[in-house]
């Protein structure tokens, strides 16, 4: 009977195909802390959930979940992100470092953590991951003369020299890190300890086929 009413009824939709299709997914190559990890991915999935629910690296915290803390601050081919507004699919073959991957090969501290233990730059430590991360990005450029808003002019003119960090350049570079619980003098004067090393980088690591026996990527479903 329903057949025959809709071919007497012209305009009666026919009924919808079912929508058992699943969300979109892609094969992505994410390379992390010198190790590279192939990952099934749903393209909804932020850079942020996959560090901490699939590769267990839970120093990056989740703390606002909209970029404005600045507690997920990772480091993305040497420069600093809020890995909780980046779509991890966008991170195909980047270079990603989290606070995991700040130190030396042999769990030595860098420079940078220690200055922060030395400085009593934490508290709680919730920010603390972010904080480091966006500290190494902070060194990086002013060391490449980038300017930041507080820079003066002449100095801003000239991006061959490095830009001094002075406490008003840290506060003003690191602005977008939040910590509740008011360290902020602790991190400015740890920075600050910082500002004159050499190589701000991160301690170098070893290949990362020496870091593990079986050289062939991570390849989860």
């Amino acid at each position: 009977m329903a057949v025959a009413a809709r071919e007497r009824n012209p305009r009666q939709q026919a009924d919808p195909p079912p929508t058992t299709a699943a969300p979109h997914r892609s094969r992505v190559a994410l390379r992390v802390n010198g190790r590279t990890h192939v990952l099934d991915l749903d393209n909804r999935v932020t850079l942020l959930d996959v560090l901490r629910e699939r590769l267990d690296l839970t120093g990056s915290k989740k703390g606002c979940d909209h970029g404005q803390c600045g507690a997920c601050t990772v480091l993305v081919d040497g420069r600093r992100a809020n890995s909780c507004l980046l779509l991890a699919v966008t991170q195909d073959g980047s270079e990603i470092t989290t606070v995991e991957g700040l130190g030396a090969a042999d769990g030595s501290l860098s420079p940078l953590q220690q200055a922060f233990l030395d400085h009593d730059a934490l508290q709680c430590g919730y920010c603390t991951p972010g904080q480091l991360c966006s500290a190494v990005g902070v060194l990086r450029e002013a060391a490449a003369g980038h300017p930041s808003h507080v820079t003066d002019a002449a100095t801003a003119a000239d991006s061959t020299r490095p830009v001094v960090l002075t406490a008003e350049e840290i506060r003003e570079r690191l602005s977008g890190n939040l910590c509740r619980c008011g360290a902020y003098n602790g991190i400015a004067d740890a920075v600050a300890a910082c500002s004159a090393a050499e190589d701000p980088r991160p301690a170098a690591r070893p290949p990362a086929a020496a870091l593990r026996p079986d050289p062939t990527p991570d390849v989860t479903a």
